[in-house]
C-alpha cells in the first residue's frame, strides 16, 4: 500500500498536496502556493527564526507542539502533523494572547522578525515549563534574532503572555485536531514521483531497506537541519530523497538503568532529558545545541550519519563509549562509534546502509564526565573546538581516560596520546598533569578556518585538559565556569 500524496492538518481539515519536487522547501509552499507571506524567509539556513512555523503532532494523548525553520524543512516533512502559521492565530477578530502581549509591551519595531518571534512564543505557550523564568525565555527565543526591537521588551511580553495555562482556540478545539491527526496515520509507504525523481517516506524499517536497498544514491534525510543548506546554500539539485520521520520504531529510545537505545529519528529535543540525567553537561550541552527550532528537527542518527567533524554528539558520545547499530537489508551490525568516522565526510558506512540506532553508555559509580563547547558565539553557534572526557578513577588517581574533541581533526576523534600520558596521574597532583597537556599536540593537528586558527585551538584543546583534570579534582565549577555550572543544574534537577 503506497500513497503518492502527502497529507497534513490545516485550519480544522486535511489538506493533500501531490506531484511536487523533493526538494521543494516549506517555506516556498506557504509563499508561493499558499500564498501566506506573513512567514518570512530572511537568513535561508535556520538561523535567523524569521520563518518559524509551528508543527503538532499527537504524543501522550494529546497535540504538542514544536517550533520548526519551514527555510530548511522539505515541504514533505509535515506529512501526518498539524501546520499552523502566524496568519492562523487570531481568532474571532482578536489577537492571539503572544500578540497582544508583544503589541502591549512594544515587542516589534520593523516587524520583519515578529511573525517568527510570535511562532516561537505560540509553541512556549502551549508547551513552556509553568511558572515561567526568565532564563527559559531567552532559552525559547535563542533561535530568533530581532536586529532593532532589543530583546527586553520581547522577553517582557513572553513572560506575560506564557506564565499561565493555555488558553487561545488551539487548545479549545485539541480534542478534535487530534482526531483529524490520528485520521491521516494510515501506516501506508509515501512514494510521491517516479524512480529516476521522488520524495519517499517509508513507513516501516522494511519499506526503509528495500527502497534504499534499490535507490543507494537517494539522500536520506531525517530533520533537514544539513541537507537543507545544501539545497538553499549550495543549490544543491536532489533529485531522489527518502525520509525517515515516519519510519516506525526509529523513533524510539529505550532507558535501561546502563544504557540508553536511542533510535536514529530521535530528535535532540526529545532525547535532551535523557541525556541531562546521565550528566549536567551532557543537559549543558544539549541546551545550546543549535536553536528550539533545530532541536525540534535534528535528530540523533542524522548527527551522526552526517559525519561532521564539528558535530557536538559525536564526540561526547565517543568519550562515553557510544556504539552504532547499521542497517543494510535484513542484515545489522554493531560497531563502535568512533569507528564510523573514516575522514572528512567519510563513514564506514555501505550503498544503501543506514544509520539504525546508537547506544550510549550511562556513567558508573567510579566515572566522573566534563563536556565544553567553544564557540564565538554563546547561543546557537557551531563550535569551534568541543572536547568531552570521562574518567574511570581508583580513588584519587585516573584508572583510564576517554577523551575526544570535536573541531580539532577532519573527524571526530579520541585522543589517544593524552589518554595514555593520563594513567595512573593522581588528581591531588597538578604538577603531574603536564604531560597530558602536552600530548594535545601529538593527537591533532587542526587546521585554521574562519572560526578558529589552529594555534587557537590547540591552545583551548590543552586548556580543556587542565579543566577537566581541575573539576574532577574539586568538584567545584564556580571557579571555572560563568554559565552552565554543574552545582546549579543538579540543584534545578
Amino acid at each position: 500500500m503506497v500513497r503518492d500524496t502527502i497529507r497534513f492538518w490545516r485550519n480544522g481539515q486535511a489538506v493533500e498536496v501531490s506531484g511536487f519536487h523533493p526538494s521543494t522547501m516549506l517555506l516556498d509552499y506557504l509563499r508561493l502556493q499558499e500564498r501566506r507571506v506573513g512567514t518570512k524567509e530572511g537568513c535561508a539556513e535556520g538561523d535567523c527564526g524569521a520563518c518559524t512555523v509551528a508543527l503538532g503532532r499527537v504524543r501522550g494523548g494529546r497535540v504538542h507542539y514544536e517550533p520548526v525553520n519551514a527555510c530548511i524543512l522539505l515541504l514533505g516533512q509535515v506529512d501526518g502533523a498539524e501546520l499552523v502559521t502566524v496568519e492562523d492565530l487570531a481568532a474571532s477578530g482578536e489577537l492571539h494572547p503572544v500578540q497582544s502581549a508583544l503589541v502591549a509591551h512594544h515587542g516589534s519595531q520593523c516587524g520583519f522578525c515578529t511573525p517568527g518571534i510570535v511562532m516561537s512564543l505560540f509553541t512556549l505557550y502551549h508547551e513552556g515549563e509553568r511558572p515561567l523564568s526568565r532564563e527559559s525565555a531567552n532559552d525559547a527565543l535563542a533561535g530568533n534574532l530581532c536586529r532593532c526591537t532589543g530583546y527586553r521588551p520581547i522577553v517582557d511580553a513572553t513572560l506575560q503572555a506564557c506564565g499561565g495555562p493555555a488558553d487561545d482556540s488551539f487548545s479549545a478545539r485539541s480534542e478534535p485536531t487530534a482526531q483529524g491527526l490520528a485520521s491521516l496515520a494510515d501506516g501506508r509507504d509515501v512514494f510521491v514521483g517516479d524512480e529516476t525523481r521522488f520524495f519517499a517516506a517509508p513507513a516501516s524499517e522494511a519499506s526503509l531497506a528495500e527502497l534504499y536497498g534499490r535507490h543507494p544514491d537517494a539522500t536520506l534525510v531525517a530533520g533537514c537541519t544539513d541537507v537543507g543548506l545544501w539545497i538553499t546554500k549550495a543549490m544543491m539539485e536532489i533529485e531522489k530523497i527518502i525520509w525517515l520521520g515516519r519510519v516506525a520504531g526509529l523513533d524510539l529510545v529505550d532507558d535501561s538503568p546502563e544504557a540508553l537505545g536511542i533510535g536514529a529519528t530521535v530528535s535532540h529535543a526529545a532525547i535532551h532529558p535523557a541525556l541531562a540525567r546521565i550528566d549536567p553537561d551532557l543537559g549543558e550541552v544539549m541546551r545550546r545545541f543549535g536553536s528550539v527550532q533545530v532541536r525540534a528537527s535534528g535528530t540523533v542518527g542524522g548527527s551522526i550519519a552526517n559525519g561532521s567533524p564539528i558535530g557536538d554528539l559525536a564526540p561526547v558520545f565517543i568519550a562515553l563509549g557510544a556504539a552504532l547499530e547499521l542497517r543494510l537489508g535484513e542484515a545489522t551490525r554493531t560497531l563502535a562509534l568512533e569507528d564510523f568516522f573514516i575522514a572528512y565526510r567519510r563513514q564506514d558506512r555501505l550503498p544503501g546502509e543506514f544509520v539504525r540506532r546508537v547506544t550510549v553508555p550511562k556513567l558508573k559509580a567510579d566515572e566522573a564526565f566534563r563536556a565544553y563547547k567553544i564557540s564565538k558565539r554563546f547561543d546557537e553557534d557551531i563550535s569551534s573546538v568541543l572536547g568531552a572526557f570521562k574518567f574511570t578513577l581508583d580513588g584519587r588517581r585516573i584508572a583510564a581516560s576517554r577523551i575526544a574533541f570535536g573541531g580539532m581533526a577532519g573527524t571526530p576523534k579520541r585522543a589517544a596520546e593524552t589518554e595514555r600520558a593520563l594513567a595512573g596521574v593522581s588528581l591531588d597532583e597538578p604538577g603531574s598533569w603536564g604531560d597530558a597537556m602536552a600530548a594535545i599536540a601529538r593527537d591533532y593537528q587542526p587546521l585554521d578556518d574562519h572560526r578558529a586558527s589552529s594555534a587557537y585551538r590547540s591552545t583551548v584543546a590543552r586548556n580543556l585538559v587542565f579543566k577537566a583534570l581541575s573539576e574532577t579534582a574539586s568538584g567545584d565549577t564556580r571557579a571555572t565556569r560563568i554559565v552552565g555550572r554543574r552545582e546549579a543544574l543538579q540543584a534545578a534537577e
